[in-house]
């Protein structure tokens, strides 16, 4: 990750919840962080700060997990979070959240859970309030933090390539051309589902 002139957008995924520790799904649950996920976002503002990045602004899910990690990370850059987009929740996992449910099921709980939101939802609404962060905060670099499915599939959207799980307090930055230039019906990890 560089220092980019003209802005960037990084996402994190929120610190370890007791939930994360004990491998139960979370999906929109409002999970709060435990010690070990405060650690983790201290952790990861050092080491941005240890690669001279610096950032203008910091956003978040307002689910508390995400938030608290993102307040953590804007007091250790001496800022505050500007805003929270509820766009950047975790997928809403339905009847399998709460529970530790099978690496099957993991993949495609859609086919094993109710009220699970489609993988089309959570590509549209993680794109979309992405734009809207990058258009809200044009030229300045931001910080998003938000949850691992959204992001896995932000970061597939974006930079054309499947990936694979996402760590706790983990950043990434989004490939902002990918970001603009996304459509949906040209997303291959897409084709065949509704």
């Amino acid at each position: 990750m560089t220092t980019h002139a003209t802005g960037s957008l990084t996402l994190i995924r929120h610190g370890q919840t007791d939930w994360n520790k004990q491998r139960l799904m979370q999906g929109s649950s409002d999970i709060p962080l435990n010690d070990v996920g405060r650690q983790q976002a201290h952790d990861t503002a050092a080491a941005l700060k240890a690669r001279g990045l610096s950032y203008d602004v910091v956003v978040a899910s307002p689910l508390s997990r995400a938030l608290e990690t993102a307040q953590i990370i804007a007091a250790d850059f001496g800022l505050t979070v500007s805003a929270t987009y509820y766009g950047l929740v975790e997928r809403g996992y339905g009847e399998a959240e709460g529970l530790d449910i099978s690496e099957e099921a993991r993949r495609t709980p859609d086919a094993f859970y109710a009220g699970v939101e489609s993988e089309r939802s959570v590509y549209l609404r993680g794109i979309e309030t992405l734009r809207k962060i990058a258009s809200d905060y044009p030229d300045q670099r931001v910080i998003a933090v938000s949850h691992g499915s959204l992001i896995r599939r932000a970061l597939s959207a974006t930079h054309g390539k499947e990936f694979g799980t996402v760590a706790n307090a983990e950043p990434f930055e989004v490939h902002l051309p990918g970001l603009a230039s996304w459509s949906v019906d040209a997303e291959p990890l897409l084709m065949g589902k509704p």
